[in-house]
Parts: structure tokens; sequence; C-alpha cells
């Protein structure tokens, strides 16, 4: 997962200066390369300024005096005129309140605006960042460190450690959709046993270490988002397998023509994710390329402008989406919004597909002619209605 390695100079933002790079650069990455965030961003300066600048840890990683890479760490420890750094943002995105019961807020810690250079990414950067923040975690003794991540990344990080814990997802137009996650710093029997990098970077504190007594109930909500890493494997296969079956994929959709052993390469890393009615699981202008089967219930494909939205397509049980972005590698077009109830879909990442291809040719080929065909086979149905 390191990657190339990088000499990478990475510490806490300094002065007011290195805060403004901080600030252009989150503008470049997350306004101008993935269109979030442009309500409130200032375009004349292309500057990405939020209050919680103010109230945060900020890291920035910085090769050769130009910076690299950069993260937000707020700490419930911290307080600022007699009130703390965590606010109603942070308690109600991540869904805190249930933890908060049951610790104080000094035990918890939020990252968020986590962002690599283009350049880098791909580097040892990644888990240098996180070494930095796990070293600042241990110092403090902080139990749990809360962030999120869009659907096509869960593999990257629940293989460093992180874990679900909602039964719900984040979505909102500005944000896109977002899937709240936890590690448990000292709960070094995880970390070790998942193989995580940061294993060790992380302090072993022996019979001291603080794990929350409740940690297992609190977590056990994580039901809207499934993977292998998170089930058990088999279980995990063969239910997925069986929900395409019904959703009739395996005769006739994305996994027809394949035996047990391919359509269980295909699925292996593979992301399972129960939505929400309203849930936007693709947003007009995002650059992420993955792609995602309906397992059930209903989708609309809306073209979204400021005069509203407009239906275009519905997409239902054993149809794919998402998967023009990953072959033209281009911004999506349209919103994609879950409607109704009972709506959960697979989601692969563009970059494990590209690994199939790499790995086992045959089932790859295999899948993609099944895309070309249910593209194909969605022109004609398009080309009847004109």
């Amino acid at each position: 997962m390191a990657g190339a390695e990088v000499n990478a100079d990475i510490g806490p933002v300094g002065s007011a200066a290195e805060l403004r790079d901080v600030q252009r650069f989150k503008y470049d990455i997350y306004v101008a390369e993935m269109g979030r965030y442009g309500a409130i961003a200032d375009h004349q300066n292309r500057l990405l300024i939020e209050a919680d600048d103010a109230t945060s840890h900020i890291y920035q990683a910085r090769v050769e005096g130009k910076l690299a890479a950069t993260m937000r760490l707020t700490w419930g420890g911290d307080t600022f005129d007699g009130r703390g750094a965590l606010g109603a943002r942070h308690v109600e995105q991540y869904d805190l309140a249930p933890f908060l019961e049951v610790m104080e807020p000094k035990q918890i810690v939020v990252g968020e605006r986590f962002m690599i250079d283009p350049a880098f990414r791909g580097t040892s950067l990644l888990i240098e960042m996180f070494t930095a923040y796990m070293h600042f975690v241990n110092e403090r003794r902080i139990q749990l460190v809360f962030g999120d991540c869009e659907p096509h990344l869960l593999n990257t990080y629940q293989a460093l450690g992180y874990r679900t814990y909602t039964a719900r997802n984040v979505n909102s137009p500005e944000t896109g959709y977002l899937i709240p996650l936890v590690i448990v710093p000292e709960d070094l029997d995880y970390m070790r046993r998942i193989g995580s990098p940061l294993a060790p970077a992380l302090r072993d504190f022996g019979d001291e270490a603080r794990v929350p007594a409740d940690i297992d109930a609190l977590l056990a909500g994580g039901n809207a988002v499934q993977s292998h890493r998170l089930a058990d494997p088999e279980q995990y296969l063969a239910g997925v397998t069986e929900a395409a079956r019904e959703a009739n994929a395996l005769e006739s959709g994305l996994f027809r023509g394949m035996s047990e052993e391919q359509i269980a390469v295909c699925l292996e890393k593979s992301v399972t994710i129960a939505c929400q009615p309203g849930d936007r699981v693709i947003k007009r202008g995002n650059v992420a390329t993955n792609m995602g089967l309906v397992l059930s219930g209903r989708f609309e494909v809306r073209d979204t402008t400021k005069d509203g939205d407009t239906v275009v397509a519905e997409i239902g049980p054993g149809e794919v989406f998402g998967e023009i972005a990953f072959f033209l590698k281009l911004p999506r077009t349209m919103d994609v919004v879950a409607v109704g109830e009972g709506t959960r879909i697979v989601s692969f990442n563009d970059r494990t597909i590209r690994a199939l291809i790499e790995s086992h040719s045959e089932t790859a080929a295999t899948l993609l002619y099944n895309i070309s065909v249910m593209l194909c086979e969605r022109l004609q149905k398009t080309n009847e209605r004109l």
C-alpha cells in the first residue's frame, strides 16, 4: 500500500502563510478537482476557508518546500472561548451522540480534509501522513478516531483499520455521498489481525490500553455498509451472490456466463451499501470512477440544474450505473438518487476492476463484455422510446 518512498517534512501548520497555502490547496483539490464546496469557496482568490480551520490542528507535508499533502484534526479536548472544538456539525455528520454518552469529548478526534497532491498519490505519503496522525492520537490517549470516505475508497480505509458503525451514510449536495468510519487506536489486536500498516506506528500500552468498554455495541449499528473485510468472507459472498441472482444479474446481467469462482473473484473487493430514500450515491461533477450494480430498490438518474431536478432515467435491480465514467474517465454528468425504501447496491472500485484485468484476464473480459452488452441494451431501449 505504501508505494514509492517520499522524503517529506510532516508537521503542524506554523504560520498564517502556511495556513493560506493549505486553504489554496483545499480549493485546488476540493473545489477545482472534485467539484465540492463551491458555494462557500472564495473563487476570486482560489481559497477554501472554513470555520473549523481556526479550531483544529492542521498538518502539512512538504516535499522540497512545496505543499504535497494536508489534513485537519479536530480534537474534542480543545476548547475555544469556553466551548469545545467539536461542534453540532461533527456530532450530526459522524453520529457522535451515542459515543459522547459514554465517553468524554477529549477521547474523540475527527479527521477531515485529507488531501494529497495528484503527483504523490500512490506513494508512501499516505502512510506517512497517517503515521503522524497516529502519533497525535497516542500522545493524547485518544480512544476513537473518526472520519469518512467515498465508497470507492472504502477498501483502502478498511485496510488501514477503519470500521463502519452507522446505519446511515452522509448525504448532502456539497459533500456528496460519504461513509462514516472510526479507528479504535489502542485496539492493537484488531489492527494487527487485519495487517494494518498503521499498527507499527501505534503505541502498545499493554494492560493499560484504553478500549471503550461498549465498543462492540457502539459499532454494531454499522450495517449500512458491508464488505469482505467487515463480515465473514464466505457469508458476504453467499449473501451478495444470492442478492445478485434475485436481481437477475447472474442469468442475463453483469455476471452472465460466469462460474461461481469467477463471480467470487469479481466480488472479493466489492462493497455493498444499503441506501436511504434521497441518498445521492453519485453527485454530478464528481471525479470518482466507481461503478454500481443495483441489487434491490430503485434509483433515479437526475439532471440537476438551478431550476430543479429532471428525472431522465430510472435504474432498477440488475442494472449498472457509473460505467461510462469508469470507461471514459470523465466527471459525472448526472446525479443518481435512491428512491423509496430497501435500496441496496454493490459498488466496484475502478482500481479493483483494473487489477482484475491484470490478474484474471478471462474473468475481466467476460465482465467488460457484459457491461458492453448492457450499455447496448440501454441504448436500444432509449432509441425505441424516441
